[in-house]
């Protein structure tokens, strides 16, 4: 019988989707307030994946991402989704539109192995935590690259999101050896 031990703590990310690109800057304090430091940004880019959030987003949706300095229990990753998605509805409330997100979240979390992404929908690959909620394997880490699934999204699996997720992984292991969060140093170069 193995030891019964807690997994390493692990690094939370958020993705965020919106309608423009100047929504980011509206989102990014409320995240921070929530979940701490910014570790890890991705500029938002146009999305271009797929037309899936045409409906909520319009025509030309945003994409981002952040990645905090503070880690997580895989646990809290229920709690984390409930609360982006209440405000999710918050925020179409306060734009009056109810049944249309003007901010889409997708928190997920990265061991050094994987990346999770977590979903409120059931599928096989899915496994159920609680409370509605489920996690899903979307990326696994091998020969120092991140690597997709069968049933990874195609956005997931782009050279934009494996980049980014790589240099968020840097600083996670940086992290992990050193008990401290990974912080660049500004040098003063003399011209």
């Amino acid at each position: 019988m193995g030891a019964i031990r807690k997994p390493p703590l692990v690094k939370l990310i958020i993705g965020i989707l919106s309608g423009n690109a100047e929504q980011f800057d509206f989102i990014r304090p409320l995240l921070a307030e929530k979940f701490g430091r910014e570790e890890e940004t991705l500029e938002p880019f146009p999305f271009t994946f797929t037309n899936y959030y045409k409906e909520d987003l319009g025509d030309s949706p945003w994409r981002s991402f952040v990645s905090y300095e503070t880690l997580i229990n895989r646990e809290e990753m229920v709690d984390i989704k409930l609360w982006t998605n209440d405000l999710e509805l918050k925020i179409a409330k306060q734009n009056g539109t109810e049944n249309n997100r003007p901010i889409n979240l997708d928190p997920g979390y990265m061991a050094l192995g994987q990346f999770f992404l977590a979903t409120t929908k059931d599928q096989r690959q899915r496994v159920y935590i609680r409370d509605g909620i489920f996690v899903e394997p979307t990326l696994y880490f091998q020969d120092g690259h991140f690597h997709p699934f069968d049933w990874t999204y195609r956005d997931y699996q782009s050279e934009e999101y494996i980049s980014y997720l790589e240099k968020v992984r840097a600083k996670f292991a940086f992290q992990r050896s050193f008990g401290r969060p990974y912080r660049e140093r500004l040098t003063n170069k003399k011209a």
